[in-house]
Formats: C-alpha cells, structure tokens, sequence
C-alpha cells in the first residue's frame, strides 16, 4: 500500500503532485483543502480520504469530517487538521490519543512539517507541512510512504518549490 499524503492546500493544487503520487493507492489529505474542486481532482485520481480544516466551508464540511480513524495494513490511523505535536498536544486531543491509541497520528494546519516519534504513546506523528501558497511557510511540501504488516516504509518528504 502506497500513500500520498498532504495538507493546507488552500484552494491552490500543484499540478505536480499527479506525478509524485501516481504510484500511490490512496491519497490522505490533513485538511485545509480550501475549494471543492480541489477535492475533487484528488478523488477523482485516487481513493481519496480527507478532514475539513479550519479554513473550510460548509460544503467541504458536510462531505469531510473533523476526523478520520480508520485501520488499513495492520496501522491504526488517526487523521485531524488541528493537532499539535508530541507533547505539546492540548488536553482534549491527548485524552483522545490516550482512549484511541493510534500507530500513527496526522495531522495539518502549523505549515511546519514535523516526523517525530511519541514514546509515551508509542505512535508516529506525521504533519506534512503546507503544499498550498497561502501562510507564512517557505517551501511547499508532501510526504509519499509505503504500508506493510503494521510499519510505515519508504517516508520521503518531497519539497515542491517554494510558496510565493
């Protein structure tokens, strides 16, 4: 299983990402997509799962959740736009990391990208920074991986070129 994951589009879709996730079976997106019709030319290339951001109507509301919790190759995933990183998780979202005990948590919105272990809850945090223009990032990003028997394989952080 190969997936595709990226975040804070923002209404803006970099032609090149057909490319890099053209080997991929899904495509995982942490929110802030920005535009329907982003959303649907992920989903119409690849099975496509996706949670609204802060950013996002309520179109984009009313057909993505908040959250996705969902098991595939062995992994527990956990996918929610606003998030924090290990430990700096807020009170309610650690009580909820804590109850579902993910493998592997996403999560979007700071820009920033970040791959950091969580020993005290022994999960992956993955945030894939921002692949769209809007915000204060640099340099737009994505992140491609593979799944087998529970483990992630294959993490690249691939840089799109910068954001203005």
């Amino acid at each position: 299983m190969k997936v595709g994951l990226l975040s804070d589009t923002h209404g803006y879709l970099d032609q090149s990402i057909f490319k890099y996730f053209e080997d991929c079976d899904e495509i995982w997106h942490a929110g802030d997509i920005g535009s329907m019709d982003i959303a649907d030319q992920l989903s119409n290339f690849k099975k496509f799962r996706a949670v609204y951001g802060n950013i996002d109507g309520n179109t984009l509301r009313q057909i993505y959740p908040e959250e996705l919790i969902f098991e595939i190759e062995g992994l527990k995933v956990f996918i929610k736009h606003i998030g924090g990183y290990p430990p700096k998780y807020n009170h309610d979202l650690r009580n909820r990391l804590d109850i579902l005990k993910p493998d592997l948590f996403i999560c979007g919105h700071s820009h920033i990208v970040k791959i950091i272990k969580d020993p005290e809850r022994k999960l992956l945090h993955i945030n894939p920074g921002a692949s769209g223009k809007h915000g204060f990032h640099h340099m737009r990003s994505i992140i491609r991986f593979g799944i087998s028997g529970g483990q992630l394989e294959n993490l690249q952080l691939i840089e799109l070129g910068k954001r203005a």
